[in-house]
């Protein structure tokens, strides 16, 4: 059984380290949930597995969690060195509901247990229950033999990303939002991120991406580089609703300087679309009781700045022909250390997220 601490990870000594540090690993949750993905989700599924193959193939082992039901399916589907574990959750969002690892450089590897209220609760949540999906953290660390701190804050993974110095980056919209943490102020949300991060500054932006689910999670609108670096979605289109929001961002991230007390320097992702769910894609989607509606024509928030750093190549979403060079070519100048691999990722866009969402690293201890 996995010890429970009742410290927290800055007072053992611990942290959590920026992406493009050393991973052992990475989690991923496979799609079965039929108000989330078409078609018995058997698309997203196909995706998914392109997505872990991707990782794979950039120096990590992947560990893909399945429930009893898809088990014999996912390890026929998946190649031979992704290992299937059987798992149960009520989502495929593992970046949310996983648990977020810390070390302390002495060779300890630890996980923080968020709470999780499916992005919201009975305030504007994506589904009811969710208490499988709240589960999920600490059965990943018991596999994963590592110690468990629980979180007295609902938050979910794709909100915050560090720069592993000392950072946290985050938004309004999403940490602020009443429907997470009603009681805690500003100041009080600050200290548990760095109590449970071992950070010293926040830096918030505002709203997130337009129409994005979560709430406008940090893993669709920014994201660190590397240290004093950071990339932001962003539109040139002044009548797009993006515009606005992007400008606010990049303002304020100007304006910014970080715990080591640098500026930051913005790099510009651009907007794939805009895009919208079809009407043959809605129609594959069943609707089920306490569960989003996803409708024809409803925005999708497609976002390049949702990939995810392996520890040889950058897994990026590929959203539209119109933009997805011109991604790639921005990723590869910021990353000139690791191969740039695109995947197409349009179905799990239509479940509500993309590449970032759907995995958790494990970092090196």
């Amino acid at each position: 059984m996995t010890t429970t601490y009742d410290a927290t990870p800055a007072a053992d000594g611990f942290h959590m380290p920026a992406e493009w540090a050393p991973h052992d690993g990475c989690w991923m949750l496979w799609p079965e949930r039929p108000d989330s993905w078409r078609m018995g989700a058997k698309p997203a599924q196909a995706e998914f597995a392109a997505v872990a193959t991707a990782i794979a193939a950039g120096g990590e082992d992947v560990t893909m969690a399945v429930s009893s039901r898809q088990y014999d399916n996912a390890r026929g589907v998946l190649p031979s060195e992704i290992r299937v574990v059987e798992l149960s959750s009520d989502d495929a969002w593992m970046r949310d509901v996983g648990p977020t690892f810390v070390v302390d450089g002495r060779g300890g590897r630890r996980g923080v247990d968020w709470a999780f209220n499916a992005w919201g609760g009975t305030e504007g949540g994506i589904y009811w229950p969710w208490k499988n999906d709240d589960e999920v953290a600490r059965k990943v660390l018991e596999i994963e033999r590592a110690g468990r701190y629980r979180a007295p804050l609902v938050l979910e993974g794709g909100s915050i990303h560090v720069d592993g110095e000392g950072t946290v980056l985050t938004t309004e919209e999403c940490l602020l939002n009443p429907n997470r943490n009603p009681s805690l102020t500003r100041e009080r949300i600050e200290a548990y991120l760095h109590a449970y991060l071992g950070t010293e500054k926040v830096l918030w932006l505002g709203p997130g991406t337009v129409n994005d689910e979560t709430d406008g999670h940090i893993d669709n609108i920014c994201c660190f580089v590397r240290p004093g670096v950071v990339a932001l979605h962003w539109t040139d289109d002044a009548s797009d609703p993006q515009h606005a929001i992007s400008v606010d961002a990049l303002t304020r991230l100007e304006a910014m300087t970080d715990a080591r007390g640098r500026a930051l320097e913005v790099h510009k992702l651009p907007m794939p679309g805009p895009l919208a769910l079809t009407e043959e894609e809605a129609a594959g989607i069943d609707g089920i009781a306490g569960a989003k509606s996803r409708l024809a024509g409803d925005r999708l928030a497609g976002s390049y700045v949702n990939y995810y750093i392996a520890n040889e190549r950058i897994v990026m979403p590929l959203l539209d022909e119109r933009t997805d060079d011109e991604a790639r070519e921005i990723l590869v100048a910021l990353y000139p250390e690791r191969e740039v691999v695109g995947v197409p990722t349009r179905e799990v866009l239509l479940g509500g997220g993309n590449i970032h969402c759907i995995t958790q690293q494990v970092p090196t201890a």
